[in-house]
């Protein structure tokens, strides 16, 4: 006779009660505010998070006199949570919820554009795949126009330090602003300055030449380009430097540090505009790209 193949013991299933409650813990920094959330008491919230502890024999939160934060265990634990939540609304939907068409006009600058929104669309579809989805690319300040003109439904925006974000703007997105050049250039060396820069309206660019005035740092505008691609070739050409978002610099660029003499730029922020009176595909996608922002943090 042969013998059997040892059994293992079957692994534990998550519970996606609890895993929400987890993530609203986690997001709100607080059991309390959880609990408003999540519609139960602080005290059934950390009863169900030290059976979650139990399970996968981790801590997955620091308890602090005022807050609580994640332990790193806590940190990866999130990122999952996050996306079997959405699998599992997902799942639902397909069979419970009506299904959803229509049309829904985006805009969005073009930095927004080539870095989240394909992941923004590919979701959505994924969930409502007989909305049709129009995207509209260009300056922040013409994505407002025209939704102000009713030409779209969502705006993306881009908010420097420099310019306050109206009432009706909601930060989904913060990032650090750099400057960036070609590794190993000179460009930086150069006097005056040589810049590319999008053209009037930018974000980056209000924000890099108020910090430029502001250090006394001599300069000149050598390049402009409305897309990200043609600022990018001039500094991989080491004509120029520019300002760009931290995760955009990638090589042949580098980030050019304080050595270099750049004066620091702050952070710089990603807005969604809603249209008033917003369809219900509309609400739909606001939520999708609040959402995928927030996982990004």
């Amino acid at each position: 006779m042969t013998a059997e193949a040892p059994r293992h013991p079957a692994l534990p299933l998550l519970d996606t009660g609890v895993l929400r409650s987890f993530v609203a813990i986690a997001e709100s920094g607080s059991f309390s505010r959880a609990a408003r959330q999540v519609f139960r008491t602080p005290a059934a919230l950390s009863m169900q998070i030290k059976q979650l502890e139990e399970t996968l024999g981790r801590a997955l939160f620091v308890r602090e006199p005022r807050q609580v934060r994640l332990t790193p265990e806590g940190e990866t634990l999130l990122s999952y949570a996050r996306r079997m939540l959405k699998l599992n609304e997902e799942a639902v939907g397909q069979f419970l919820a009506p299904a959803l068409e229509g049309t829904v006009r985006i805009g969005t600058p073009d930095d927004v554009g080539t870095r989240i929104l394909p992941r923004i669309l590919t979701q959505f579809a994924r969930s409502y795949p007989a909305v049709q989805v129009d995207v509209i690319g260009g300056r922040s300040d013409d994505m407002v126009a025209r939704l102000d003109a009713g030409e779209l439904d969502l705006a993306l925006i881009t908010v420097g330090s420099t310019k306050r974000a109206d009432d009706r703007t909601e930060i989904v997105h913060t990032e650090p602003l750099v400057w960036a050049g070609r590794e190993g250039g000179v460009a930086a060396q150069r006097a005056p300055l040589p810049i590319s820069l999008a053209s009037q309206g930018c974000a980056w660019r209000a924000m890099a030449l108020a910090a430029l005035d502001r250090a006394g740092v001599a300069y000149r505008i050598a390049y402009t380009s409305e897309h990200c691609a043609g600022q990018e070739a001039a500094l991989i050409a080491d004509l120029a430097v520019a300002p760009f978002p931290a995760s955009l610099v990638r090589a042949p660029l580098q980030v050019l540090g304080p050595e270099s003499g750049l004066p620091p730029l702050g952070d710089y922020h990603v807005g969604l505009i809603r249209r008033g009176r917003l369809s219900e595909v509309g609400a739909m996608l606001a939520r999708e790209v609040t959402e995928i922002f927030r996982s990004l943090r």
